[in-house]
């Protein structure tokens, strides 16, 4: 079990993912417990954005984000952004997302994730929120497609992996980071690069969970508890203070997804 004093967000959770069915009072509890008082629960399409809004109006801790992941992107339906609009327009939803490009499984066809993509973009513009971005092999793809949304009231590259020219290219924008388990992968040096580089305000702490949890849970299931492990890591990379990162984390977090104090 991690204890920690700390009070950090999980800007990005699965919480409604099958893997959590059977614990999830518990996988709540050590949250707490490891200091994370506020999550994110991020949809994937319009079934877990509905289990998404279900569990933040369940608890006052967590919030919501909805949206269409591009893996789902073929399966989309007319009647899906009509449930995806109703949903955002519930008051626990702070995010539209996760959103974007996967050009490394093209479960979907690249057209078909554009087409998809770019009309979350408008409709995350129209509804005044900010998108959590998925950008996975299609760093410059993504780029270029979010040049035709400048009105956005912001853009978080969910689970960064890009290097320090796209970084670069991002912070002038004014883009922001999600930074989670990968970082403590001994052989991902780019992203610890990266980070270095960063101004820490730019960066949200997440865990994607139940995927990829941090270096000592390798393998298993990942969870919101293990967040410590990714503040003590940024911790050592930036060479400032648990508490550092974990108090400018929070703060840039809340400004962003508007969050509100429910501890």
């Amino acid at each position: 079990m991690v204890v920690s004093t700390l009070e950090i967000i999980d800007t990005h959770a699965h919480l409604d993912d099958a893997k959590f069915a059977g614990d999830l009072d518990g996988v709540l509890s050590r949250a707490r417990e490891a200091g994370v008082f506020r999550i994110i629960c991020v949809g994937s399409d319009l079934t877990s954005s509905r289990h998404a809004v279900a569990l933040a109006q369940e608890h006052e801790w967590i919030y919501a984000a909805v949206g269409v992941h591009p893996h789902d992107a073929a399966g989309v339906q007319p009647r899906t952004w009509d449930g995806l609009r109703l949903l955002a327009s519930q008051e626990r939803v702070v995010a539209w997302g996760e959103i974007g490009l996967d050009l490394h499984y093209n479960f979907s066809p690249p057209e078909k994730q554009e087409e998809v993509f770019r009309r979350q973009l408008e409709i995350a513009g129209e509804l005044g929120l900010p998108v959590i971005i998925h950008d996975r092999d299609a760093h410059r793809e993504t780029l270029e497609i979010l040049k035709d949304y400048p009105g956005l009231p912001g853009v978080v590259f969910h689970c960064f992996s890009g290097d320090a020219g796209i970084a670069e290219e991002c912070l002038a924008r004014g883009y922001y980071f999600g930074i989670g388990g990968t970082l403590t992968y001994p052989k991902n040096g780019k992203l610890r690069e990266v980070v270095r580089m960063l101004p820490l305000e730019r960066i949200f702490l997440e865990t994607d969970c139940p995927y990829l949890p941090p270096q000592p849970w390798r393998g298993k299931r990942n969870e919101p508890g293990y967040l410590p492990a990714v503040v003590d890591e940024i911790s050592r990379v930036k060479g400032v203070s648990p508490e550092v990162v974990a108090g400018t984390t929070t703060m840039a977090a809340a400004r962003f997804f508007r969050l509100v104090d429910h501890r």
